[in-house]
């Protein structure tokens, strides 16, 4: 048998549960008491799309150097499924745990010689505790997160101190969860080997960061960017972007002195109706969002064009899932880049922003209200499942109170009564951005109607070839003005010169940078870009150009991150080579590293490592 894993503040702890038994906030208070000990945690639910009844698990990665990124591969495994005992045993580290509820005696060729198995009757001590049946399921959960804080040295008071914030103020609920606490913890204490070889010691490497789901930041977002209408349609794993809007509008939106809303949430009938409603209130000088996801945006695309053509403001908070069709609505995907920023028929293009995690959704949701009036068009924040549902630490959320709202190229009442000629798709400085102008700015003058149809430069209604080509031309001379707006791309230079580069995005972010030093540490040494906004700065192609060999690290099948590159750039596309991983579950730096040293080894890359040796 291997040796048994033994590490402090360094490991996986997977929980395989059924969908529906109470268990994930459960796991949640596992996290958080790990992460209130000082240790950086990032938990990640991996549920399915129906209610009850399926499979779902909970992953745990505790990493004292501040990995959030998955890692790959199980230390522990929480088996309370049995459906997925198989699958779930085979995820276990050679030298691993396995802790089990052992009420119902099992064969011995259920398990693996390799790694330890911790058994407990939880099902057994529940039926002696309790009669009721919802009750018995719930404080199982409850039970066995007592237990791991005796088997993995876990502050019980700080799991306590937790469940006492969550009821607070209900005594009936908190002296029962705490009892069943305490009472997992003194059985594991009493019959089981405490602690095992995986330790949780009190750190400060959490320092002044936040615990935060990138839905909530990037409404919070939204509320700073100025936002005060958001339309939408409820579907995962978006909806609670316009919930955490609502909350933080009622707080923040709020007169204090009347108790009037100065905020609109509407949620419509569908999503057609959500951008359209965005699109008429960004005509009318408001700052406006939509929050969905890809099939959200496939059935937009029609008004998407519309705001694209006509000009007009708008923010759409893309919280990608799994595709295509209904796809998988609760896995996680980067798989709606070309989707939108080629959304609509025709010859459009949108710029797309790519948050790595909560601190840049907040950040980058508040900036694409500043784009979308600058740039009067359409602005995509391209989040995702991962980044969206799952709590994450980043860095506090800054504002510069100073800050004040950019709407861009607006043409006021005193401009107009000084004789300044008003074209409303009028390039005046060659830019590509025209001035506009907000219903009712002057009773005689600035007014204009618009149109999904083309039209000169002073919105009059024309389908000659040469207003078509020189209005489209103007658009995409706006396009080039908007790579100087967007956010620029982030390079993380290798410690040695190198011939391989890698560029990745998004969600990919936190594995990325793992990945990246267990590389160099095999003597592998790459260096990378992440690119934070289409379209594309002068740097990516200059990054491309500078590497023999590049590879392109997404999460969807048909590399659509590299396609937009080879579109774009002009770039050679045997150059690019994709690193892809689309099963739905965030990538793991293991496989990034794999994937990456594997390739190497096409191009004779010998690590360092090994030519010492």
């Amino acid at each position: 048998m291997p040796q048994q894993i033994e590490r402090i503040n360094d490991f996986v702890v997977k929980f395989a549960n059924v969908n529906g038994s109470g268990s994930a906030s459960a796991n949640m208070l596992f996290a958080k008491a790990i992460l209130r000990m000082g240790v950086p945690v990032s938990p990640r639910n991996i549920f399915p799309s129906n209610i009850q009844g399926l499979p779902t698990w909970y992953e745990v990665r505790v990493s004292d150097q501040g990995y959030l990124g998955r890692r790959g591969g199980v230390d522990m495994m929480v088996a309370m499924n049995p459906q997925t005992w198989d699958q779930d045993l085979k995820e276990i580290e050679a030298g691993g745990y396995l802790f089990y509820d052992s009420t119902k005696p099992l064969p011995k060729s259920k398990f693996r010689d390799d790694i330890t198995v911790i058994g407990m009757p939880l099902t057994e001590i529940c039926n002696d505790s309790y009669t009721d049946a919802r009750q018995r399921q719930l404080f199982k959960n409850i039970i066995y997160l007592g237990a791991l804080s005796a088997l993995l040295d876990v502050d019980a008071n700080e799991i306590a101190q937790l469940i006492g914030e969550q009821y607070k103020g209900k005594e009936a609920l908190l002296k029962p969860n705490v009892h069943a606490l305490q009472m997992g913890r003194d059985y594991a204490l009493a019959h089981l080997k405490c602690p095992t070889g995986l330790r949780v010691q009190r750190s400060d490497r959490v320092g002044r960061k936040i615990f935060v789901d990138g839905n909530s930041a990037a409404a919070l977002g939204s509320v700073y960017g100025g936002a005060t209408v958001c339309a939408w349609y409820p579907i995962t794993p978006s909806s609670s972007v316009a919930e955490a809007f609502a909350r933080h509008c009622r707080r923040l939106r709020t007169d204090p002195e009347t108790g009037k809303s100065r905020y609109a949430i509407v949620q419509a009938e569908d999503e057609l109706a959500s951008i359209g409603v965005v699109i008429g209130a960004g005509w009318n000088g408001a700052r406006a969002f939509t929050a969905t996801s890809g099939p959200g945006i496939s059935l937009m695309t029609e008004f998407i064009g519309l705001a694209y053509f006509a000009e007009i403001p708008a923010v759409l908070i893309d919280v990608q899932r799994g595709g295509p069709s209904t796809g998988m609505p609760t896995r996680t995907q980067q798989a709606d880049i070309l989707s939108c920023a080629y959304a609509s028929h025709g010859d459009t293009k949108h710029p797309l922003l790519f948050p790595e995690d909560p601190f840049e959704c907040f950040e980058m949701s508040a900036q694409a209200f500043d784009l979308a009036d600058r740039l009067q068009t359409p602005i995509f924040v391209m989040t995702d499942l991962d980044i969206g549902m799952n709590e994450r630490l980043c860095e506090p959320f800054r504002w510069d109170d100073s800050r004040r709202m950019d709407r861009g190229k607006v043409m006021t009442r005193e401009m107009l009564e000084a004789g300044k000629e008003f074209g409303r798709y009028l390039d005046v400085d060659g830019d590509g951005i025209p001035y506009r102008t907000y219903p009712g700015t002057h009773p005689t003058r600035g007014a204009y109607f618009t149109r999904g149809t083309t039209k000169d430069r002073y919105a009059r209604y024309s389908e000659e070839g040469p207003v078509y080509v020189d209005n489209m031309q103007r658009l995409l001379r706006k396009f080039e003005t908007a790579k100087e707006m967007v956010p620029k791309p982030v390079l993380r230079a290798a410690r040695q010169a190198t011939r391989f580069g890698a560029i990745h995005f998004g969600s990919t972010s936190p594995a990325m940078h793992e990945a990246l030093d267990l590389l160099d540490g095999e003597g592998l040494h790459v260096d990378a870009l992440r690119v934070r906004a289409f379209p594309f700065s002068d740097q990516v192609s200059e990054f491309i150009a500078e590497h023999d060999q590049v590879f392109v690290v997404e999460q969807n099948r048909d590399g659509q991150l590299r396609t937009l590159l080879v579109n774009e750039c002009a770039v050679d596309p045997a150059k690019l080579m994709p690193v892809l991983h689309y099963d739905g579950t965030p990538i793991t730096a293991r496989f990034i590293v794999n994937e990456i040293s594997t390739k190497l080894g096409m191009f004779n890359v010998t690590p360092l490592r090994k030519v010492v040796s």
